[in-house]
């Protein structure tokens, strides 16, 4: 049983933490032909978060959306203590669940930070993502979590607890995205994933190869050179080679028809790096500014039908981790 916690328990503090929503570009390597599976690209999203406030409490009391996954968060990091860590938590906005934003992510990330900061206890990012079963695969929601930017990480070796960032830049602050989430479906999660995962083929080794080139030698250096479609194509191609891989388990290149088609339309407009989000429904395009941004979002909605039961919203490029916010004296 959890034992009670020797100092004094906080009487006035309030911890607000605020984390970001990510995109989840796509795997260069996901079978691991050179002993390290997956690699991620991602990025941070400013407009997208989870935000909650804790307060002292004689109890764990969760209150407000996903409330449910902020309590096994809590639970599962209270066990593996062995410590006793009462709380008021207030879910006061959380990122959609299961639609490849890295919802799960960022609430066992916040929930975490926002305990040890409650309670003084010193716990790293690894530890709680560990302890939450977080970045099983993929290590860009934690980086996210932490510094946010353009995020590329190494994948999992045989002894990896979380996955390593190998690059962290920062994307040209005009560029926007456009996120389109289907909120009429989920994509697959828990136990349909992991199968998805055993049933899938090998991911060809040479298309892993040209991936990696391409990212390392056109896409990175074209976001540091403001190259928006030379960094849009490498991303579009990466979605190509990882969707077409997907599409067995999830139904083809996209989860979603309507995002598919809306994305469809998009590049004929003109927007570049299309994609899904992890195994979506969320897909997503890049485009040069926010004048563009709003000119591609009105042009959706008018010109399909099928806009009008999705959520298409703008993006920016997130520049900052975690906001983590006290009020009051820790006792």
């Amino acid at each position: 049983m959890p034992r009670p916690l020797n100092h004094d328990r906080p009487q006035d503090a309030t911890i607000e933490i605020e984390a970001p929503g990510r995109l989840h570009m796509g795997f260069l390597d996901i079978s691991g032909s050179i002993g390290r599976r997956f690699g991620s690209l991602g990025v941070g999203l400013e407009e997208i978060v989870t935000h909650i406030r804790l307060r002292a409490a004689d109890r764990l009391e969760v209150f407000g959306p996903d409330a449910a996954r902020a309590r096994q968060a809590a639970e599962a990091i209270t066990r593996s203590l062995g410590l006793e860590l009462p709380a008021h938590i207030d879910i006061l906005k959380a990122i959609p669940h299961h639609a490849g934003l890295g919802s799960g992510t960022q609430m066992a990330l916040a929930v975490g930070t926002g305990l040890a900061a409650l309670h003084q206890i010193d716990l790293s990012l690894e530890d709680i993502a560990t302890t939450t079963r977080r970045g099983a695969r993929s290590g860009i929601g934690i980086a996210a979590f932490r510094e946010s930017g353009l995020i590329l990480d190494g994948g999992r070796g045989p002894e990896t607890l979380v996955p390593p960032v190998i690059s962290r830049l920062q994307m040209p602050p005009a560029w926007r995205f456009l996120i389109i989430l289907d909120p009429h479906h989920q994509g697959l999660h828990g136990t349909p994933e992991m199968n998805a995962f055993s049933l899938l083929p090998p991911f060809p080794e040479d298309d892993a190869a040209r991936l990696c080139h391409r990212l390392l030698m056109e896409g990175l250096p074209a976001v540091m050179e403001h190259q928006l479609k030379d960094f849009g194509d490498v991303v579009s191609e990466l979605q190509r080679a990882v969707g077409d891989h997907f599409a067995p388990a999830q139904g083809g290149r996209f989860a979603s028809r309507d995002v598919a088609d809306t994305l469809n339309f998009l590049e004929a407009e003109g927007a570049v790096g299309i994609g899904q989000s992890s195994w979506g429904p969320t897909g997503f395009c890049l485009v040069a500014n926010e004048e563009h941004a709003l000119a591609l979002k009105a042009s959706c909605e008018k010109a399909l039908p099928q806009a009008q039961k999705l959520t298409i919203s703008i993006g920016t490029p997130r520049r900052r981790g975690a906001i983590i916010k006290t009020q009051g004296a820790l006792v």
